[in-house]
């Protein structure tokens, strides 16, 4: 067992400071944040100095030199992914990437809307298993950043399915809110897609990690996905039709899609419908229904009734915080106790820290980030052709 796990962070924005305030719930092992690295220097100084973390690099790869570093988190935008994972593993680090695992993102001045999906979707996969490779021939952990799989309803529900001894029949979840905090998910060259990479990914990596935990292996294999059918639409143009008030929602997408519902059908039968939306008010909505052939599941990650409030205006909470993406205070709604602890991020952090620790694989690794990157750019090839895509058998 390692005594000392030291973490690196690349980037300091939203996710960043997400991760950090998981590894700080860490317990049992000695974790410590040793060092940032984040092109806007002062913005990295901040950081730092509010996570009390020593050292700051505007060059990556100078944090990939230090010794005391033993976990790369990637807290970057999804087309830095490839390229820093790959730099991390040949550094000897292991590397935490956030989902998803990678994508495809184009040259500069590629019309990304005429790129065939039947392309986008061979090189993902390529650059994805390559990542995988690279951290198999170093002998690091690649560590998939899919915090739903580490959610406590998520977690549960596994071990109801174990129990219970049932098949899973048919999945059905997803995440919508009203839009993205970051700039870069506007576009195909910075995000690889849009609903579809950004929200319905959640879902579909919890679902493939579930189906992977089932253990019901048919002819001697793994329960996997064998079929994708999936439709994408942007419907910002549909809300500026609005004749009253104009529109609650984030409309300044370029090339990407702020919906997309994806239909899966696995090789033992069973079925997954799964979705992503950027076009629901009401705060973030973030939740997976399990049917089994003996009892159903319902994960609530978010909107779930621990805690309900009302305002008669939205100045009576002050700057306390209730929900992600909320866009008014006042009225009823469902503030989350612990919004960060709900959506797993603290069992993450936990994991992460423990499977490099102990000498472990994590829950969530590279080849479940691989099997979605698969699964996501096969959809955006079923959305282009109109039809069911079907995964070649491993």
């Amino acid at each position: 067992m390692k005594s000392k796990v030291g973490i690196g962070i690349i980037g300091s924005g939203f996710l960043a400071e997400t991760r950090a305030r998981a590894y700080e719930h860490v317990s049992g092992y000695d974790a410590e944040l040793v060092a940032v690295a984040e092109l806007i220097v002062d913005r990295a100084q901040s950081y730092a100095k509010r996570y009390h973390i020593p050292k700051v690099f505007a060059d990556y790869m100078q944090l990939l030199e230090l010794p005391e570093v033993d976990i790369v988190d990637l807290c970057v935008p999804n087309y830095l992914h490839h390229q820093m994972a790959l730099d991390a593993c040949r550094a000897g680090k292991h590397v935490a990437c956030a989902k998803p695992l990678t994508g495809y993102f184009g040259d500069q001045g590629e019309d990304l809307a005429a790129t065939p999906r039947a392309r986008m979707l061979e090189v993902a996969v390529r650059d994805a298993d390559a990542m995988v490779a690279c951290a198999a021939e170093r002998g690091t952990n690649l560590m998939y950043g899919e915090n739903w799989v580490y959610a406590p309803a998520v977690q549960k529900a596994r071990r109801l399915v174990e129990a219970s001894g049932g098949a899973i029949l048919d999945m059905r979840g997803g995440e919508c809110h009203s839009g993205s905090h970051s700039a870069f998910s506007i576009s195909w060259r910075y995000a690889g897609g849009g609903a579809l990479v950004r929200l319905a990914v959640h879902a579909i990596g919890a679902a493939l990690y579930l189906k992977r935990c089932e253990r019901i292996a048919r002819n001697g294999r793994p329960v996997r996905v064998a079929s994708v059918t999936c439709e994408t639409a942007n419907l910002a143009p549909v809300a500026k039709l609005a004749t009253k008030q104009g529109s609650w929602l984030a409309d300044k997408w370029v090339d990407v899609e702020n919906w997309a519902t994806v239909l899966l059908g696995f090789t033992d039968g069973s079925r997954a419908t799964l979705f992503g939306s950027d076009a629901v008010l009401g705060g973030m909505q973030s939740s997976l229904e399990i049917y089994l052939s003996n009892a159903v599941l319902q994960c609530k990650m978010t909107q779930n009734d621990e805690l309900v409030a009302y305002a008669p205006a939205s100045e009576v909470f002050a700057d306390e915080y209730l929900v992600e993406k909320l866009e008014t205070k006042a009225g009823w709604c469902r503030p989350s106790p612990d919004e960060e602890d709900t959506l797993g991020h603290y069992e993450q952090a936990q994991d992460f820290v423990a499977a490099v620790a102990d000498g472990r694989p994590s829950l969530a690794d590279g080849s479940l980030g691989r099997d979605v990157v698969q699964v996501v750019y096969a959809a955006y090839l079923s959305a282009e052709k109109g039809r069911r895509v079907t995964l070649p058998a491993v």
